[in-house]
């Protein structure tokens, strides 16, 4: 809906009620024949559901949640060197504004101090999701260790995870830490090359300034007419430019395809030829990888817009793009904020290309992610991150209706990666691959994010279809319950509501799975009612995998 910006009634009182909420593809309309009723029913307008503003309209409306920044700093108790700094804002149906800031400390970024503000159409406050509920003051902002330690503490480290670099990328730079607890000054480095695999290295290493110690790292990468590799002949939106074609897509933000020919560096050139046709279905021409990459941006884009009211990653209407044969021999896929950008490798034996439908929804996910929540891609938060690139690479195959690549609860089914044809990953019971997780325990935190995704992606399972055995679109379930319940599911198309308002507008930086639970029952209650049965639902489906 591209809809007038409404001018909004400045508060003059803002009393506020605290609400707290305090990757690469692998480790280094919605259809269902089984489906709830719901998922075949029209979708009604729901009066919490966000709204799809014009470029123009979101962009005064971050203007004018900025200008009143310092207003809205003091009345949620900030203190006199704290700052507000807009990064996205979502506007429901019903009116209600949620604006999501970073915030800075004497000038210097807050890692782990984003929050939410949620205000109702004549501005009234409604609440305010924090990232952290610590007070943000720190005793000197002079470091006691020289930079110089910071950066060799992270090349150390990034050498030690198989990079080659010795030096950062760039100086380490003053921040405040604030995820973890009490607020510290910090330094934050950066260090780049190539992981042990051949991914892009981008880790981020967070150094105490006061004592030396390592406080926190993470890694920047998330990995993660067409004749294709996966999706069969399909149409791909084209632009024709004098007597050729190229891979440009000028009806979704002028998303390009890009081939690296086996390069790990660069852009890479962009794909045109002669006529409009792509590929021949074998991954042995160079074009083929190329149409499943461009078909999965393209599908992903409208499952965004259709289903969430969501115009691109960013919600500005502009596009990504994508890098394919990248690398040699290389089984991986990746999304990097560095380069707005997806990008794919050829898989063992450069035969089988991860660019499937839905790992390509996968990356493109991760930067979703990244421009809402910015979950961190480590912990439990990590694992929620990869959780939230599964149900929407999931989501978005079931959207496409493709009859070659039909919708599931499996991820990468189609890449056979483990050269025996089995998927990556399993949503109804992620322990069938080995190593993720089916349920919620004390040390899940410490597990690779890949693996701690597994909760959420049985949760999301169990919220969509329910537990038990059945079969949806000719493949077969069974999901369990780690506490013995029988869970009665609402739908997918409900269910990635719920999902998908609980990233926008009420998960942080810092969230873990108990705030999730949170995050998630906030949204089921404002989309449906908190005594509605999809806020049961979400609840029961938590405690089926031990968030309680």
């Amino acid at each position: 809906m591209n809809s007038p910006l409404h001018t909004r009634h400045k508060r003059t009182t803002l009393a506020v009620a605290t609400a707290v909420a305090a990757g690469a593809l692998l480790t280094t309309g919605l259809t269902s024949g089984s489906s709830a009723a719901a998922d075949s029913a029209s979708k009604p307008t729901l009066a919490a559901a966000p709204v799809l503003l014009s470029a123009p309209a979101r962009t005064a409306l971050i203007e004018e949640q900025q200008a009143d920044a310092a207003r809205t700093a003091d009345a949620i108790g900030l203190g006199e060197r704290e700052k507000l700094v807009v990064r996205d804002v979502v506007k429901d149906a019903d009116g209600t504004v949620h604006t999501r800031y970073e915030r800075t400390y004497a000038g210097l970024p807050v890692l782990g101090g984003d929050l939410v503000v949620h205000e109702s159409k004549s501005g009234a406050a409604q609440g305010v999701t924090r990232a952290t509920k610590a007070t943000i003051k720190v005793t000197s902002l002079k470091p006691a260790v020289p930079a110089a330690t910071a950066r060799q503490q992270a090349v150390t480290l990034a050498r030690a995870s198989g990079s080659e670099k010795t030096q950062a990328d760039s100086a380490p730079r003053k921040v405040i830490w604030a995820a973890d607890g009490k607020p510290v000054l910090a330094y934050e480095t950066v260090v780049g090359g190539l992981q042990e695999d051949g991914t892009p290295n981008e880790l981020h290493v967070l150094t105490d300034a006061a004592t030396g110690e390592k406080l926190y790292e993470y890694q920047g990468i998330e990995t993660g007419t067409g004749n294709t590799t996966y999706s069969g002949t399909v149409t791909l939106s084209t632009t024709r430019s004098g007597s050729s074609y190229n891979l440009t897509d000028g009806a979704r933000g002028g998303h390009k395809t890009y081939n690296l020919n086996r390069g790990t560096s660069g852009t890479g050139t962009l794909f045109s030829g002669a006529d409009d046709v792509w590929g021949n279905g074998s991954p042995s021409n160079l074009e083929t990888a190329a149409a499943d990459a461009h078909y999965g941006a393209q599908v992903t884009w409208d499952f965004y817009k259709n289903t969430f009211g969501r115009s691109g990653i960013r919600n500005d209407g502009e596009a990504a793009y994508s890098r394919v044969h990248y690398g040699n021999n290389y089984v991986n896929a990746f999304w990097s904020d560095s380069c707005f950008c997806m990008t794919y490798g050829d898989g063992s034996g450069n035969a089988n290309p991860l660019t499937s439908l839905d790992v390509a929804a996968h990356e493109m996910s991760h930067g979703l992610t990244s421009a809402t929540a910015r979950l961190n891609y480590s912990g439990e938060s990590g694992g929620l991150n990869e959780a939230t690139s599964d149900i929407f690479g999931a989501g978005a195959e079931f959207f496409a209706n493709n009859s070659s690549d039909v919708g599931d609860y499996l991820i990468g089914e189609e890449i056979d990666i483990n050269g025996d044809g089995t998927p990556l990953r399993y949503m109804d019971k992620p322990s069938k691959d080995g190593s993720s997780k089916d349920a919620w325990y004390s040390g899940l935190g410490s597990v690779d994010v890949h693996y701690s995704s597994g909760p959420a992606n049985h949760f999301f399972y169990l919220l969509s279809e329910g537990s038990g055995a059945k079969t949806v679109n000719g493949v077969s379930y069974n999901s369990p319950t780690s506490n013995g319940s029988t869970v009665t599911g609402i739908g997918r198309t409900k269910a990635l509501q719920i999902w998908y308002k609980a990233l926008t507008t009420y998960m942080t930086s810092t969230t873990k799975y108990a705030q999730a639970r949170t995050a998630t029952l906030n949204a089921a209650s404002a989309l449906y009612g908190a005594s509605s049965t999809e806020y049961k639902a979400v609840a029961a489906s938590w405690s089926a995998v031990n968030v309680n």
